[in-house]
C-alpha cells in the first residue's frame, strides 16, 4: 500500500505543477511573466490543458482504484501514459540539452526559461530549469511505479 501512496503523492506534485507552473510567478522557480510575454492566453491554455488533463485522468484512476485491485487496463494507461510524458520531456528538453539546441525553441526556451534558477551547466546556452528537473524526476519515478503496480 505504501507504493500506491507514494504514486499518488508524485502524481498529486505533477498535477500541481502542470497546472500553475506557468500561472504563477515565482522566482527564480517560474516565470510566469515571461511565458505571458510569449504566448497569448489562449495558448498557455491549451498548453497547461494538454499536459495537465491526461495526468488528471490517471490521478483521478488512482484515487478511484487506490483501495481495490487494479484493473490492467488502468495499469496499462498508466504505463503507456508516463511512458509518454517521459519521452516528450526527453525530446523537449534532454535530447536539445546534450545534443544541441533547434535555434527557434532555444530563443524561445531562453525567453521562457532565461530567468529561472537551474544547476545543471548551459549547453548550447540553456540548460534545463530546476522546477522541469523536478518534475521529470517525477514523471520517471511515476513511469516506474506504474510499471510496478503489477506488484503493488
Amino acid at each position: 500500500m505504501t507504493l500506491r501512496w507514494m504514486f499518488l503523492g508524485v502524481q498529486t506534485f505533477m498535477l500541481i505543477f502542470l497546472v500553475f507552473h506557468d500561472w504563477i510567478h515565482l522566482p527564480p522557480w517560474t516565470d510566469a511573466r515571461a511565458v505571458r510575454r510569449v504566448y497569448p492566453f489562449s495558448v498557455n491554455l491549451r498548453n497547461t490543458l494538454i499536459n495537465t488533463v491526461p495526468v488528471a485522468l490517471a490521478f483521478a484512476l488512482t484515487i478511484r482504484y487506490l483501495h481495490t485491485d487494479i484493473p490492467v487496463w488502468v495499469r496499462t494507461l498508466w504505463v503507456l501514459l508516463y511512458g509518454l510524458f517521459l519521452l516528450g520531456e526527453y525530446r523537449a528538453w534532454w535530447h536539445p540539452y546534450w545534443f544541441g539546441w533547434e535555434p527557434d525553441r532555444l530563443a524561445r526556451y531562453q525567453a521562457l526559461f532565461g530567468g529561472t534558477h537551474t544547476f545543471l551547466p548551459r549547453r548550447g546556452g540553456m540548460a534545463p530549469n530546476t522546477a522541469h528537473v523536478l518534475l521529470h524526476a517525477c514523471t520517471a519515478l511515476a513511469f516506474v511505479l506504474s510499471i510496478r503496480t503489477i506488484g503493488l
